[in-house]
């Protein structure tokens, strides 16, 4: 009786070293008994007349709804204890404006319009608040002591309150800890507040329903971001799995577990990880290939959980947007935001960049959050050649607002762009190193904006400038950073010489696969250089994240920019052969056509069951080869 005691209150009970994790045994177990439980319901005999509609029977719906609610609440617990509570709070939050807010609708008056208004504020704020209490603190803690010479601690008030309250000392009050999936479950209530105040959508109704709607467990912790008008309709339909569906959900589960860690898990631990640690220990090429290869381990390990998100929802009929299309086949940083991350992405569009003005105008608002983020950084820099270039910076953009009025309108587009690429940044992590992440994707963006009007001359003359600059200051100052930049903006030139000479001699036409072959690597090298800043402080305390990750970015870029022995690299090539061979393996995979992946996708989901079976335990497997000592979280989870 005591063990019966003691598996149920380690059952029922939230351990920080066991979470339930996609890569865990025990997540496997919890969502076979869920599934179970789920089929249940599914199969019970409702003698309640069906909607006229073809919706699921309203008994039934509330009771699939309703179990699923408890169990992803159950699921949030286990992986982040009393944190829960946070989410059933924005959970009823949401329901209750929403109901309030469409209430409000039908009266035609200024003033319920008004009062709808404020109730959506509120909404945003308070969501927004419980957002920055957790994820922020110490970065506006930091912010404020820098500015005003003083030296406050941050203290977890929400923990002295809970000490308070159950007279024990069990939480502790100096630290705040952030919440798994936090980011992820307020932007989805904020994003359901805003399209209920703009009457894009109705209320729902029901809190089971909408409970469900918000903490469905798949997709709670890392996405993606479920709009409410692609995920409420499907509360209310009947289960429909097919033989090919439940095929489809077996591969994308199957994908995303050999993602995460056939691929993932792998380079992180056998390669990337010991590099990023101790950058100065390893040899240029070393340092290069830890980025390039980090680029590929970022995107297995957040489209793995993505993959294995949408393969459980399928198994119970629900169908997960898409986050992810193939980023690293992008032929421009613009380009690679509309595939990466795309819940995020069309999110920030809808809710941020629009709002500010679009590719319209720019708002008061627009101004102000450039300039506070260019004050931040100037603040938190302790270094005069930043504030410095800060200042030029600013000087310039008033230079060119007041004396180019024809040029207003794109100027004041490239401001929302650049907002909106500062505080995507800014959400991905509460440190210096996520807004410099986050300010160079913005700079990628409108370079390229600017480059694609550029005619052939033009892009000669400022190619072959950047080079010759960064080649003579490198002469002179022997400086890893422009050794490595005078490299990088030598081949670059180099390919604008090729392409030039090309579309001469072809009269005005380029090679479109070699064009867009070129472009593609040029963005993939971008794109994994910027993610130098975004990899050295993510998974760090946000009150040492600044420093580490400028040491880190330091000692990589003096690495990769001092002298290279090419007689080394086939011994290293030899050395961690494993790596280099999954990491070929993954970038070809990832580049194959899309008609082909899919080809392959429905060959898989129309085997017939016995080979489903043998597949899934092939996989299994394999999977099992490369399951590490250590657990390796989702890297998103953070976020």
């Amino acid at each position: 009786m005591s063990d019966l005691i003691t598996f149920l209150t380690n059952l029922f009970s939230f351990d920080q070293e066991h979470p339930l994790l996609f890569t865990q045994l025990n997540f496997w177990v919890f969502f076979l008994l869920v599934y179970a439980g789920f089929c249940a319901i599914m199969v019970w005999r409702d003698r309640s007349n069906p909607a006229p509609d073809g919706t699921l029977p309203p008994a039934r719906r509330v009771a699939r709804n309703g179990y699923l609610f408890a169990v992803s609440l159950f699921f949030y617990y286990k992986t982040s204890g009393l944190f829960v509570l946070l989410l059933i709070f924005s959970t009823f939050l949401g329901h209750l404006l929403g109901i309030r807010m469409d209430h409000l609708a039908d009266r035609q008056r200024p003033a319920a319009h008004l009062r709808r208004k404020t109730l959506m504020i509120v909404g945003v704020v308070l969501n927004l608040f419980m957002l920055c209490y957790f994820k922020y603190a110490y970065f506006f803690t930091d912010i404020y002591n820098t500015t005003f010479s003083t030296d406050l601690q941050v203290v977890n008030h929400l923990a002295q309150w809970a000490n308070h309250f159950t007279d024990t000392p069990r939480f502790n009050a100096e630290l705040i800890v952030l919440p798994v999936g936090i980011s992820f479950f307020t932007f989805q209530n904020i994003s359901y507040i805003v399209d209920v105040y703009k009457q894009k959508i109705r209320h729902v109704g029901n809190v089971f329903d909408f409970g469900f709607y918000t903490t469905f467990f798949p997709q709670l912790v890392a996405g993606p971001i479920i709009r409410a008008d692609q995920f409420v309709p499907q509360l209310y339909r009947p289960l429909h799995l097919s033989k090919r569906y439940f095929g489809l959900a077996l591969f994308w589960i199957i994908n995303g577990l050999v993602k995460k860690i056939v691929l993932s898990d792998y380079l992180a631990v056998n390669f990337v990880d010991r590099v990023f640690d101790n950058p100065t220990l390893y040899t240029p090429f070393e340092n290069l290939s830890a980025l390039l290869v980090y680029s590929l381990q970022v995107y297995a390990d957040f489209s793995g959980y993505t993959d294995i998100a949408i393969g459980v929802a399928l198994l119970m009929g629900f169908r997960l947007p898409t986050n992810f299309n193939s980023p690293y086949k992008a032929a421009n940083p613009a380009d690679f935001w509309h595939r990466w991350h795309m819940s995020l992405s069309t999110w920030l569009r809808d809710y941020l960049y629009i709002p500010l003005g679009g590719n319209r105008n720019a708002t008061p608002a627009s101004r102000i959050i450039l300039g506070s983020i260019l004050l931040i950084v100037a603040l938190m820099a302790h270094n005069v050649w930043v504030w410095l270039t800060v200042a030029l910076v600013a000087a310039a953009l008033v230079a060119v607002y007041v004396l180019f009025p024809s040029h207003r309108r794109d100027f004041n587009t490239n401001v929302n762009n650049m907002d909106t690429m500062l505080l995507g940044g800014l959400w991905h992590g509460a440190s210096f190193n996520f807004i410099t992440w986050g300010g160079l994707n913005g700079v990628g963006i409108l370079a390229y904006k600017w480059w694609r009007k550029a005619e052939t001359w033009p892009r000669l003359l400022i190619a072959g400038f950047l080079f010759v600059v960064c080649a003579v200051v490198s002469l002179c100052s022997n400086s890893p950073l422009f050794n490595l930049l005078s490299v990088l903006t030598g081949v670059f030139f180099a390919g604008v010489v090729v392409r030039s000479a090309i579309i001469v001699v072809r009269r005005g036409q380029p090679v479109a696969w070699l064009d867009r072959g070129w472009n593609v690597l040029l963005t993939f090298v971008f794109i994994s250089f910027t993610r130098l800043f975004f990899r050295s402080g993510s998974n760090l305390n946000p009150a040492e994240a600044n420093e580490v990750a400028w040491n880190t970015a330091r000692s990589m870029v003096g690495q990769i920019g001092s002298h290279w022995h090419l007689d080394q690299i086939p011994a290293i090539l030899s050395n961690y052969a494993t790596v280099f061979i999954l990491f070929a393996i993954g970038m070809v995979v990832h580049w194959l056509p899309a008609r082909w992946k899919r080809r392959y996708r429905l060959l898989f989901a129309s085997l017939p069951l016995w080979m489903l079976a043998v597949a899934v335990v092939a996989a299994v497997f394999l999977v099992y080869q490369f399951v590490t000592a250590d657990l390796q979280p989702f890297i998103y989870f953070q976020f």
